[in-house]
């Protein structure tokens, strides 16, 4: 038997890029509450069709089996749907699974990532532990600073990624802005165009990804089944890139990450697109409907185009976002920025309405925004 005291730390020398980041934390869920609101995560309000029930139950039975790691049947689905080459599709555990491996790829020490800030959380994760620099622009008035992003490209930067519709604030570039901008970044420069949120997005000059990989040839979209068609919990999204880009991500990726009930859901999921764009319609209006409230009492709300709300409130958020806690409600606090609101059902949206309205009669402070300086922008930077 070993003698080595176990009561010391650790030996193992850890990566220092560890230090730079904190384990993912789930939305809290509040105490003694019979039905909390989950208003944080940007899940679907609506349980998974009946359709996807059976084809998961079905595919269970194979569960002793290991899954198509090529996930053949569900891209073939996708590239009927979308038009696309199969050779030009990987799928992969959500769209963070394909993100990683793109990642993988192209990154190393002494390269650079650039993105807009705030943005998706995972983006600065992923870059530090490829041991590549993180490069965050600022939003402007809650918009990506195409200009800044394309002033920050060097010789260094291997990836570009764009957040459209932006999470959290739920804007977009539009594609004129768009084309501008791809015209400005270097070929040796891959340009992500995450896209988890587009089914959302009611503006007509929102830019279709696949238009713009068509005719960018350092263009790649990524796209989900978490959000328009409510299977977070079975982690499946998808990669739209040209064949040599998809080749090299399919030999960083990991085998086998695809389980056959995710594969089999997202194929009968797509099977079922009409009963998925009628749920898309319904979170739609009740998103506008939330706005509108929310503008109509006073509160800043930018036009949104994902399935949640953006209130830039602030040095306010922590407190607002304490307070829903306190009453049942699950948002997502950006601290010193602002509070993100997913929709859910009617009734769980008119809770957090409630919320807000107590909140706001409550507070001795307006729901408006304190001034976001750059300063202040940078020192709420993912990292130091």
């Amino acid at each position: 038997m070993s003698t080595r005291d176990r009561s010391g730390p650790v030996a193992t020398v850890f990566r220092p890029a560890l230090e730079r980041l904190a384990a993912h934390q789930p939305p809290a869920v509040p105490a003694e509450q019979e039905r909390p609101c989950r208003l944080a995560a940007n899940e679907s309000p609506y349980a998974a069709l009946p359709e996807v029930r059976q084809a998961i139950t079905a595919a269970s039975e194979l569960a002793h089996r290991y899954p198509d790691t090529g996930c053949g049947e569900v891209i073939e689905e996708i590239s009927g749907r979308l038009g696309v080459p199969p050779g030009d599709i990987v799928v992969g555990a959500g769209s963070i699974g394909v993100l990683h491996a793109l990642v993988a790829i192209t990154c190393e020490p002494g390269t650079d990532v650039v993105f807009a800030w705030p943005s998706f959380e995972a983006y600065p994760t992923l870059v530090l532990l490829s041991g590549a620099t993180p490069v965050a622009v600022p939003l402007r008035d809650g918009v990506h600073d195409l200009a800044a992003m394309a002033a920050a490209v060097t010789a260094r930067t291997r990836l570009v990624v764009v957040c459209n519709p932006n999470n959290p604030t739920g804007t977009v570039v539009g594609r004129h802005d768009f084309d501008r901008f791809l015209g400005g970044v270097p070929e040796h420069c891959l340009v992500v165009v995450d896209e988890a949120y587009r089914d959302y997005s009611a503006e007509a000059d929102t830019p279709d990804g696949l238009l713009l990989y068509r005719d960018w040839p350092n263009v790649v979209v990524l796209r989900t089944f978490s959000k328009a068609h409510g299977l977070a919990g079975l982690r499946i999204g998808f990669l739209v890139g040209h064949a040599a880009v998809c080749s090299a991500v399919r030999k960083a990726q990991v085998p086998y990450a695809v389980s056959r009930l995710a594969q089999a859901a997202a194929v009968a999921s797509l099977r079922s697109s009409s009963e998925v764009s009628r749920r898309v319609h319904r979170v739609v209006a009740e998103r506008t409907r939330v706005r509108q409230t929310l503008l109509e009492r006073g509160w800043p709300v930018p036009p949104a185009h994902g399935n949640f709300v953006w209130l830039p409130v602030g040095g306010a958020a922590g407190g607002f976002a304490t307070a829903c806690l306190e009453a049942g409600v699950c948002v997502r606090c950006f601290p010193g920025e602002g509070v993100r609101v997913s929709i859910g059902t009617p009734p769980d949206n008119d809770r957090f309405l409630e919320v807000a309205r107590q909140y706001q009669a409550e507070s001795a402070i307006p729901p408006h925004p304190r001034a976001v300086t750059q300063t202040d922008r940078q020192m709420r930077s993912p990292f130091p």
